[in-house]
């Protein structure tokens, strides 16, 4: 069973809060449920499958039951950043099985107002992990500087990725961080884990989003301009019991899974949504999705390559995680939610992608240093 063609997302909403002190996670959910659900001309009634992550108050049948749904089709998965793209997938999935015509995908959170309060790995690996300092951001720094080691990959090639994201952050009123920034900016920004700083990491704030796919005969009775599936791949990397591989991601089995489902090339595709949890989760990434090769991927960034106007390649023209928002660590909400505005024709005006008809969407879960999963979707106009 191929999903080309198989659903539609005619709903995507992005939470227009970043810093919601006095709001619930579950009101964050409700509110980005009705406005998916408006966005495609559809209410509650309408839902028949559910879809979240497993850090939903209370889980999907907890929401499901606050939402007021009748679903008979619900979904929870958790790949953590990844986890909305694949998400995606699974809806369309469903959608093709017959299990359901209309589902409602929703995220929220508030890291911001909230903080964390719980360990970010309680697998069987955390307690031996966490007393040599395992983190997020130092995970990634591992994998950055493992990349630097072999590849050559400077941290001014790392900041190009964060230079092209405020960029096109500026144009967007509700973006988190909204100011312009140099290369020097961005080294000269304080060291998180070396050699990563401030600059190149993904900006923590609350927020949520939602998104309504649909089977091709419900697409076809709303007047929403509806954007279609044509593949999806997913897949994990882990510890490999300690031969790891730093330098790559799940997106090298990820990315030609989807691609292969959609029947398209690299070169057919107008814009890119990446999860930039931090500058080297980009530069690792576009190198496994296979647009430039392995260790290539600090020079293909250099120069502006990922800005609309004057790189081959657009990426994240909302500013993505590092500047516009990342509720909860669940990035590839967002990533998706700006790739239906990209193919709709409803981006900013200043970083809208001429004639875009095709985007690639990619998540990337969990630790680039130890276990990973990857997401990846391709999506296109209705027509495509």
């Amino acid at each position: 069973m191929t999903l080309r063609g198989a659903a539609f997302i005619v709903g995507a909403y992005e939470h227009p809060g970043r810093v919601l002190p006095n709001t619930s996670t579950a009101q964050i959910h409700v509110e980005a449920a009705l406005g998916a659900l408006s966005d495609a001309g559809l209410q509650l009634a309408d839902v028949d499958g559910y879809f979240c992550s497993g850090d939903a108050p209370g889980g999907p049948l907890a929401m499901a039951d606050h939402l007021g749904l009748a679903a008979h089709h619900i979904d929870s998965t958790d790949l953590g950043g990844s986890t909305y793209v694949a998400e995606v997938s699974h809806a369309a999935q469903a959608i093709a099985a017959g299990k359901c015509s209309v589902a409602l995908i929703t995220m929220g959170g508030r890291p911001r107002s909230a903080g964390r309060r719980t360990p970010p790995s309680t697998g069987p690996a955390y307690p031996f992990e966490a007393p040599y300092g395992h983190s997020n951001p130092a995970s990634y720094a591992l994998a950055a500087r493992r990349h630097m080691y072999e590849f050559g990959t400077t941290p001014a090639q790392l900041a190009e990725v964060k230079v092209a994201a405020a960029a096109h952050a500026q144009h967007n009123p509700r973006a988190f961080l909204a100011k312009p920034v140099t290369i020097e900016e961005v080294l000269e920004s304080p060291l998180v884990a070396d050699p990563l700083h401030r600059l190149d990491c993904c900006v923590v704030t609350d927020g949520g989003g939602a998104l309504v796919v649909v089977s091709p005969d419900v697409a076809a009775s709303l007047p929403r301009t509806a954007v279609k599936v044509l593949g999806a791949g997913e897949a994990v990397k882990h510890t490999e019991l300690g031969r790891v591989d730093l330098t790559h991601t799940g997106a090298v089995w990820s990315g030609p899974r989807a691609l292969a489902e959609a029947g398209v090339a690299h070169g057919d595709i107008d814009y890119v949504s990446i999860y930039d949890s931090f500058t080297i989760t980009v530069v690792m990434t576009l190198e496994d999705l296979g647009f430039c090769e392995k260790g290539e991927g600090g020079r293909f960034v250099a120069d502006g390559n990922l800005q609309v106007g004057i790189g081959a390649l657009p990426f994240n023209t909302d500013g993505g995680s590092l500047c516009n928002n990342h509720p909860a660590n669940r990035g590839g909400m967002t990533r998706t939610v700006e790739a239906v505005r990209q193919l709709r024709g409803e981006a900013a005006q200043a970083v809208q992608v001429p004639d875009c008809d095709i985007a690639l969407v990619h998540g990337t879960g969990g630790w680039l240093g130890t276990r990973m999963g990857s997401a990846t979707l391709i999506l296109g106009q209705e027509d495509a």
